[in-house]
């Protein structure tokens, strides 16, 4: 029986595991920790680990926070496990976490729903070695063009991600992301302003929270630029006019919907030069550490972290009653 939020309220926050993102999951999961006993519930963190279900079973806690990134957080797989142990968890449920953590099938869903997003082929490397790099890759550029973005099918926090502005660069571009997944998801690159956009779903429906504009200083949002202090500029709010601001965050919010999202999301876009937004990607357990997205949206729509959790939470135990 799980127990209801009240005075012996207890959240289990679940950091860690075992993908290229442990550190930065482990930063996520001591800052969340932090925020949720500042709003006064009572928190504890734990890694995914063997000796979790154990701990689900004989003192089952009234929610979970998910602060693991890569594919244990994000892969739906550990949803399906919470859902097994009848343990209520913020955010997205297994399913849904499956189709937006695979990347092509999440551009396939936002297509079908009118939601733009740049042109891609997915590559898996065995399709890649048999039908002949060399014949794939021209194909490819003649078909997309250049620049190109290449990262894994399956990932985050910009691992095996590059940027490919000569057709001569696209064999190493592509053997880096198969170093961290088995398929390659090519696109077109669209140049123009990064933004994230983050949304939270209170009780009053999904909301966007003010626009984070990216500046990384090297040009590329790799994982250094990312968890690295000083590589990256952030403003927030984006400095996008208010009708454009507009757009981008109703684009959010309909690639949110239409990918079935819950409780909270970040949509990474870029607004090209006609001010047009792209959706290049959604995270459903998106970073908490002092650098992420996420946290300096919330500061910018002048919310308190640590409640914005606890209600998120709270939520997450209602829907069990």
């Amino acid at each position: 029986m799980i127990k209801a939020m009240g005075t012996d309220a207890h959240v289990l926050v679940l950091a860690g595991g075992l993908s290229y993102e442990r550190e930065v999951s482990l930063r996520s999961g001591r800052r969340v920790l932090h925020a949720l006993r500042a709003a006064g519930l009572s928190a504890e963190m734990r890694d995914a680990d063997v000796s979790l279900l154990p701990t689900l079973r004989e003192d089952p806690p009234s929610a979970v926070l998910i602060a693991l990134h890569g594919a244990t957080g994000e892969d739906g797989s550990l949803r399906g496990v919470l859902d097994l142990c009848d343990v209520p968890y913020v955010g997205c449920d297994a399913r849904v976490s499956r189709l937006a953590w695979d990347k092509p099938s999440a551009k396939s869903m936002l297509r079908e729903a009118g939601i733009p997003t740049p042109d891609w082929v997915a590559l898996p490397h065995d399709r890649f070695s048999e039908l002949g790099a060399v014949a794939v890759l021209d194909r490819i550029t003649s078909r997309l063009g250049l620049p190109l973005m290449v990262k894994p099918a399956q990932g985050g926090s910009g691992l095996g991600a590059a940027v490919v502005k000569d057709e001569a660069a696209l064999p190493a571009a592509m053997v880096g992301c198969f170093g961290y997944d088995s398929t390659a998801l090519v696109e077109r690159y669209v140049t123009g302003t990064s933004i994230a956009a983050s949304i939270v779903d209170l009780g009053d429906g999904p909301q966007a929270l003010p626009l984070v504009e990216i500046v990384p200083r090297n040009g590329v949002y790799d994982y250094a630029a990312r968890y690295t202090a000083g590589l990256t500029t952030w403003h927030t709010p984006a400095r996008l006019t208010a009708e454009v601001a507009s757009r981008v965050s109703e684009t959010a919010l309909a690639a949110h919907k239409a990918l079935g999202l819950r409780d909270l999301s970040r949509v990474d876009l870029i607004v090209d030069s006609a001010d047009e937004p792209h959706v290049l990607g959604v995270n459903v357990a998106p970073g908490m550490t002092e650098t992420s997205l996420l946290p300096l949206a919330v500061e910018a729509a002048g919310l308190d972290f640590g409640a914005m959790l606890a209600t998120l939470v709270e939520r997450a135990v209602a829907r069990t009653h």
